[in-house]
């Protein structure tokens, strides 16, 4: 196997952190559907919002003390997908017209796993998230917070932030498949961490 010592890797602050994050998602979920008030639809966006603000402390913690793992390169974009999914789900299931969404999520994400684990029985990976992928996920999550955090949005305004959504997937989809198959390849090999 390619991972030496991999439970030294996955016991560092950065994954314990991915994997908080997604120990956040059950919690998110229950408090979502069982909200009844303001005040709810609040904790569950200020959930969504510590979900976030560990994403982005655990990049800068695993790059400030070099504690970038193999394990955590795929932790930390699986509890980001995750979270996603839920969220796109949850809303879906308050307005309908965002199942379009989670199918184009699906797809996406379906291509990027399908590929990802081709590449990885090679031997080879992607380094890390595109440009492309890092403002889509950005864009998706600051959209899918305020609809959870203002749960009396008209669906006119829905519709018209989840074809934003829409867009920003359908770019970040594109960049990957060229990631993947195109003439300029970003995959690489796997090198082994000390």
């Amino acid at each position: 196997m390619f991972i030496k010592n991999w439970k030294k890797e996955i016991l560092t602050i950065p994954n314990l952190l991915s994997l908080f994050r997604l120990g956040l998602i059950p919690v998110y979920m229950v408090i979502y559907f069982n909200a009844t008030e303001p005040s709810h639809y609040y904790l569950s966006a200020g959930i969504l919002a510590v979900s976030c603000l560990t994403d982005l402390i655990d990049g800068k913690i695993a790059r400030h003390f070099n504690m970038i793992t193999t394990i955590g390169k795929i932790l930390d974009p699986l509890a980001d997908k995750a979270t996603q999914f839920t969220l796109i789900v949850c809303l879906a299931v308050r307005y309908p017209i965002l199942w379009y969404l989670v199918f184009l999520f699906v797809v996406k994400e379906g291509f990027q796993l399908i590929a990802g684990g081709i590449t990885l029985r090679k031997g080879k990976m992607l380094e890390g998230a595109l440009l492309a992928g890092k403002i889509c996920t950005t864009v998706l999550f600051i959209s899918l917070i305020v609809m959870v955090m203002i749960p009396t949005l008209s669906l006119e305004v829905v519709t018209v932030v989840s074809h934003i959504d829409a867009v920003f997937m359908l770019v970040s989809f594109i960049q990957y498949i060229r990631a993947y198959f195109g003439k300029n390849k970003k995959i690489h090999d796997i090198t082994e961490q000390a």
